[in-house]
């Protein structure tokens, strides 16, 4: 009876004009004295932000926060996948024939995933990760390979929450919020990198739309408030790094495993 009552809590809680709302408060300069607060109850390491606690303007302004320069290394090599977040691993694996396997007890279809776009062929056989990112966390995406954007899709959703709870209770939840993917290409083939909404999430948004190209590690994007990375990687191109494993957490720049020429096809 209480599982129930909490998920018809969430879907009354889930309309995009609630989280709009608290996107306005978190713009605010009122959403400033809560900044120390949010600190504390996170347990934020502050002293990795670019700037001082006081020159953020708002909540949002320092929930989106850049770090200084040198805190998170990003692994080198011509062929490295790394993580494009700070993030608990949710889910990692081989893809089934266009379905990624048991994110948090349920099967979520690439097909809905990626709304049907015609890039999904290239991943019904690939490798996911499923990345959450909680308040706690840095909330920029950089890009995980070097290469060109070949697509990018914005699509309209709800704003579950992506937490326990939402993951484990409510249905589909990472094909039914809003989302904005960006599909990478590089020297051995695509990427995509899914960014989910989630409830209170006001926007998922670009670090700057005219870019096209990034370098492994680049700024890409940044979420106002927590939520969650897909990250799909093309079939036969990825070999994951063997001491992962579901439950990791892992950081922006921090080797997720190799990419290679896809084997010739017998």
């Amino acid at each position: 009876m209480a599982k129930r009552l909490l998920r018809l809590m969430t879907e009354l809680s889930s309309r995009k004009w609630l989280s709009a709302l608290m996107g306005r408060f978190s713009h605010s300069r009122l959403s400033k004295r809560i900044i120390p607060i949010f600190i504390k109850s996170y347990q934020i390491p502050a002293h990795e932000a670019e700037k001082e606690i006081h020159e953020y303007r708002t909540l949002n302004e320092f929930f989106s926060r850049r770090l200084k320069p040198g805190m998170r290394p990003v692994a080198e090599g011509p062929n490295v996948l790394t993580s494009p977040v700070d993030a608990q691993i949710t889910a990692m694996g081989e893809i089934s024939s266009g379905t990624i396997l048991n994110v948090k007890g349920q099967d979520y279809s690439v097909e809905e995933l990626l709304n049907f776009s015609p890039h999904l062929e290239l991943y019904k056989h690939g490798y996911a990760f499923v990345l959450y990112l909680s308040p706690t966390d840095y909330h920029r995406i950089h890009s995980p390979i070097t290469g060109v954007r070949t697509e990018s899709e914005h699509i309209k959703g709800r704003a579950y929450p992506v937490n326990e709870f939402g993951m484990t209770h409510m249905k589909s939840v990472l094909c039914r919020n809003e989302r904005l993917i960006t599909y990478i290409a590089g020297e051995y083939g695509e990427v995509a990198v899914v960014k989910v909404g989630a409830m209170n999430v006001s926007s998922i948004r670009y670090n700057d739309e005219s870019v096209s190209r990034w370098t492994n590690g680049d700024d890409l994007a940044y979420f106002e408030f927590g939520s969650t990375v897909v990250l799909l990687i093309q079939d036969g191109i990825f070999t994951p790094f063997p001491d992962l494993k579901k439950g990791d957490q892992v950081r922006m720049g921090q080797l997720l495993g190799t990419l290679h020429a896809p084997a010739p096809r017998k």
